[in-house]
């Protein structure tokens, strides 16, 4: 029998409110972290001049790779985190080595966890 079901391991990531240029930081710091659907040369790129813009990714966190460095946005983020409950937490801890992540909200159903967070640069010191 075949699923068409996400990995359990895997979160879906949908970021908003950004420049395409603050889209690719955050896209490029979470591809050095983890497995994605989103390759290197995967720009982000504007649609529309006058409606607003989501870009989606999804992310295995189940392989966690080593190295990711913060990462310097020129504005904050909106990003909207949905998964299982290990992954969802597991991707909310690499946020937080990566920017200086502001819960909006969360929200917990039967087998997945929502997040929703603004993202920023992460201050020295």
């Amino acid at each position: 029998m075949s699923s068409e079901r996400p990995h359990p391991e895997s979160v879906s990531v949908e970021l908003s409110e950004c420049s395409k240029e603050d889209a690719r930081i955050v896209f490029d710091a979470l591809c050095a972290c983890f497995a994605s659907d989103r390759c290197a040369d995967d720009v982000p790129q504007e649609v529309s001049e006058t409606r607003p813009t989501v870009w989606l990714g999804t992310f295995d966190v189940a392989d966690a790779h080593e190295g990711a460095r913060s990462a310097r946005l020129a504005a904050s983020v909106t990003a909207d985190v949905q998964g299982g409950y290990w992954a969802v937490d597991r991707f909310r801890t690499t946020l937080d080595s990566l920017f200086s992540v502001h819960e909006v909200c969360a929200a917990s159903g039967d087998q997945e966890a929502d997040l929703h967070v603004r993202l920023e640069t992460r201050r020295r010191g």
